[in-house]
């Protein structure tokens, strides 16, 4: 719809891989580099993992495209194959002559015959599995038996895995470390940073035909490379978008304003897979601000504690109490110890007038 306004012979951002769009940036390149030299120089299973829309198939269809001519190539897009279908699989893609019904055991067996006569005619045949993360723990084990597969020092089948990042939680569990073990290569696909991202958008717009300066804005690269955490997928949905937009508008750039109107036509999953050791260095964050918190709290209570004893605090005086006096020992020496009264008997009288009549008897019986 659009391709006539901006000058393109053809759709610039197609979400189905289109090998001429190969972006060869972001270490896209040396990892196809890489790919085809360990398939081609024996080196046993080889591992691709990336984010759900990071250019895994793409990579996949590049490959395929520029393998050697000697090399028989299996594709297998099914990862749902259990242990005995994926046998028949790679037998049928090779076209062997099987009967029906055969056993596990017959099909290995030709298929092995089958390899060693390849590899005398100096050929090679490279399986490439999409999906790899999907496939069922038995169906893995079988890959690991096939790579067993040798005829003298030289591997008879070459494994190529290409899978999400679940795949590496797999492959790390315990039942899982003897077809880890036999890996000999892993890449991984990072998300596409901001610089790359210009770039991509750049070349996917100049590899459909386009022939003018660059119809994206700062601000608009700045929004789409936000929202689309540098997913290729994504980019080509909100460029796609983008383009539609301005379209729409008779405008020949890309503003904030088409950018958001793709990016609201848009609904990604928020969800992204956050591996192993991400997820340490997350809590190795968490914990270092923790103890940073703590270490602060301690410092304020050193120096509160530092400033009170160079500055104490003065209280209120409280009333004094009014003082007691003690009665001196010279005062005490003529003080008797019945008050104002000299004896017992005069104390007594005093108090008891009845005492000085009883005793008045025995005044009458001297006399």
């Amino acid at each position: 719809m659009y391709l006539e306004h901006f000058g393109l012979t053809e759709p610039p951002f197609r979400i189905t891989p289109h090998t001429d769009f190969f972006f060869d940036g972001a270490n896209r390149g040396a990892t196809l580099d890489a790919l085809l030299y360990a398939i081609t120089h024996d080196e046993g299973i080889v591992k691709v993992s990336g984010e759900v829309g990071s250019g895994k198939t793409m990579l996949c269809r590049v490959l395929m495209e520029r393998l050697p001519d000697n090399v028989t190539l299996i594709y297998l897009a099914n990862p749902s194959l259990s242990r005995e279908d994926i046998l028949y699989a790679i037998a049928d893609e090779l076209r062997l002559s099987l009967p029906d019904n055969a056993r596990v055991s017959l099909v290995l067996r030709t298929l092995q015959d089958h390899l060693i006569t390849s590899f005398g005619e100096g050929r090679r045949v490279v399986v490439l599995i999409d999906e790899a993360h999907a496939m069922p723990t038995e169906t893995l084990e079988e890959i690991r038996l096939l790579s067993n597969l040798e005829a003298n020092r030289h591997k008879l089948l070459q494994l190529v895995l290409f899978g999400q990042p679940e795949l590496n939680d797999i492959l790390a569990r315990p039942d899982m470390r003897q077809l880890k073990e036999r890996i000999t290569h892993n890449f991984g696909l990072e998300p596409l940073v901001h610089g790359d991202i210009t770039s991509y958008l750049d070349f996917r717009m100049r590899a459909a035909g386009y022939r003018g300066p660059s119809v994206f804005t700062p601000a608009a690269l700045k929004m789409i490379a936000r929202t689309s955490h540098g997913l290729t997928r994504r980019l080509n949905i909100l460029a796609d978008k983008a383009l539609l937009a301005a379209y729409a508008t008779s405008s020949h750039q890309i503003g904030s304003k088409e950018a958001s109107a793709a990016i609201l036509d848009s609904e990604f999953s928020q969800a992204t897979y956050v591996d192993k050791k991400s997820h340490k260095k997350l809590t190795r964050m968490i914990a270092l601000a923790c103890a940073a918190i703590v270490a602060a709290m301690a410092l304020v209570a050193i120096t509160w504690l530092i400033a009170t004893a160079r500055h104490p605090v003065v209280r209120a005086a409280e009333p004094a109490s009014p003082p007691v006096q003690l009665a001196s020992s010279a005062n005490l020496a003529g003080t008797s110890i019945y008050g104002d009264y000299p004896t017992r008997n005069a104390a007594t009288t005093a108090i008891n007038p009845l005492h000085s009549t009883l005793k008045k008897p025995d005044s009458i019986r001297t006399k």
